[in-house]
């Protein structure tokens, strides 16, 4: 943090070049940052608007620098009116335009669902094929730290639920950066959805994903660890759970296979399936309410196909707490999953 701290200070933009010669890890606040710093780089159609995302950096300081390189015209700072700016980016989109639209958490996007559905994600179709609707909707999702209800909801579900949209799902920083330039560049309504905790974390990039032309294709999901006794299936945050829950199964002789998701809709259930045949047993992970959930449509999709008769025991969720978020710090931290309930719900799973 202290080299990116010097080279920003110096320049005033983030250099990742230097940075990435200094052999540093990447954030995924910083890997999101490069993505849409080379993507208004390439194509002069694309802008970023949303609140505060321009004079001040960011309420998460994911757009740090960019409002002092590319301008008023590029990065546009917002009213507090998510009905509105987002109503703005759609018709930019449709207009040739590529917004990226950020939400300062996807909690607000509630009060610009209807854009988000009945203009975004029905236009391609109602026009018959003759009007796509190029934009990218991001900003943090899911529960962050002591926001409580109003500010801890998990729209994964949410939005896959609906036709006409792409939803994403970054873990690590090499996701972050390579699915979002991939979802900047798609010619469909992308919602991307981040995590505020995760922000901060540094994670090491392979050189490959340092190119400007690397992009991860929407809707190819990731085995990060190979495994051979249970698959575990998560997104986003929870990814780094099942790793942690994998490390300490290895020791007592359970070897977890564990499934980056990635993207939520459209979902590699071919991934999924070729797992499970392979371990014969199946946990997914999820820090969304469990009812119609990412964790229940996976459960649906290997109960109608050939990974069903590949099952030795039932399939086990671990979500979240089916009730709005407390406030306090323990009941918080009982509400979503831990590393603990995922130990417990493999070892269930696996009659051990």
């Amino acid at each position: 943090m202290l080299f990116e701290f010097l080279i920003y200070r110096r320049t005033g933009v983030f250099d990742y070049t230097t940075f990435r010669t200094l052999g540093c890890a990447v954030t995924v606040r910083d890997a999101l940052n490069q993505a849409m710093d080379e993507e208004l780089e390439r194509d002069e159609r694309v802008f970023l608007m949303g609140e505060e995302v321009a004079q001040y950096d960011g309420a998460y300081k994911v757009s740090r620098g960019l409002w002092k390189k590319y301008g008023d015209k590029r990065i546009i700072d917002t009213p507090i009116s998510e009905m509105g700016f987002a109503g703005i980016a759609v018709g930019s989109a449709m207009a040739g335009l590529r917004p990226i639209c950020e939400f300062m958490t996807f909690n607000f996007s509630m009060q610009a669902i209807d854009q988000v559905i009945n203009s975004a994600a029905k236009t391609y179709y109602m026009s018959a094929g003759l009007q796509s609707v190029p934009i990218v909707f991001r900003g943090p999702n899911g529960a962050s730290a002591g926001v409580a209800a109003q500010h801890s909801q998990c729209f994964a579900a949410w939005y896959a639920h609906c036709p006409g949209l792409k939803v994403v799902s970054p873990w690590n920083s090499e996701d972050a950066r390579g699915l979002l330039k991939a979802a900047i560049r798609d010619d469909n309504p992308v919602v991307f959805l981040e995590n505020e905790l995760m922000y901060g974390v540094p994670f090491e990039m392979s050189e490959e994903s340092n190119s400007k032309d690397f992009v991860i294709p929407i809707g190819k999901a990731k085995i990060e660890r190979q495994g051979t006794h249970v698959t575990l299936v998560s997104h986003s945050r929870y990814v780094g759970h099942c790793l942690d829950a994998a490390a300490v199964l290895a020791k007592e002789g359970i070897e977890c296979e564990v499934i980056n998701l990635r993207t939520i809709r459209p979902m590699d259930v071919d991934t999924i399936e070729g797992s499970v045949m392979k371990t014969n047993h199946l946990v997914t992970v999820e820090g969304g309410w469990p009812q119609f959930g990412v964790g229940a449509e996976i459960c649906a999709k290997i109960m109608e196909g050939p990974a069903f008769n590949y099952l030795d025991a039932p399939v086990t969720r671990v979500t979240g707490v089916d009730i709005p978020m407390p406030y306090a710090k323990i009941l918080e931290d009982n509400s979503v999953p831990q590393i603990k309930d995922i130990i417990f719900s493999v070892k269930k799973t696996l009659n051990v």
